[in-house]
């Protein structure tokens, strides 16, 4: 299994357009058990200061502010102390918006899913462009798939939990 590299440009385009399109796509991991690869099949659109889902809603922080750099980067924090969760940063410097990975095949949950694959926050700000560590593959799959509300965000607006920016690939 595998495709050719994403590049740089790729990561330009917003994340409202980069969350579908990531499904199909293999997530990459290089590390102690050699490469990993798993197709993605579940990502989550986070949108800039006014989406009050987005961590960086409440302006640049140490945490947040990998968010604010040009798309391309993986944004990787901890969730609830323990999960490790990776995020893809699409778009402009400046404008703080990323992709959350939900799934990949055989893992679900984004916190499963970065266990299996050794995934951890001392990978955060690495590059999918060149760090050698991290990458995602087009292999040529663009299968159907569902769009439907963001989940596990109840300190956002209504309007903003209502978004459908939650993309899951279907089952066929």
């Amino acid at each position: 299994m595998g495709g050719v590299k994403l590049p740089e440009d790729y990561y330009k385009s917003p994340a409202i357009l980069v969350a579908p399109d990531l499904i199909g796509k293999l997530l990459c991991v290089s590390g102690g058990e050699g490469v990993i690869k798993r197709e993605i099949t579940e990502t989550e659109c986070y949108y800039g200061e006014d989406d009050t889902a987005c961590h960086a809603s409440k302006g640049k922080t140490n945490r947040t502010k990998v968010l604010f750099g040009r798309g391309g980067a993986a944004y990787i924090y901890l969730c609830y102390g323990i999960h490790a969760l990776i995020n893809v940063v699409t778009g402009p410097a400046g404008h703080p918006e990323a992709v959350l990975i939900r799934g990949v095949e055989g893992e679900y949950g984004p916190g499963k899913l970065t266990k299996a694959m050794g995934i951890h926050t001392g990978m955060n700000a690495l590059s999918f462009v060149n760090s050698g560590v991290l990458w995602i593959e087009d292999q040529g799959k663009r299968p159907p798939f569902t769009a439907r509300a963001r989940i596990g965000i109840n300190y956002a607006s209504p309007e903003d939990i209502e978004r459908r920016w939650r993309y899951t690939k279907k089952s066929l």
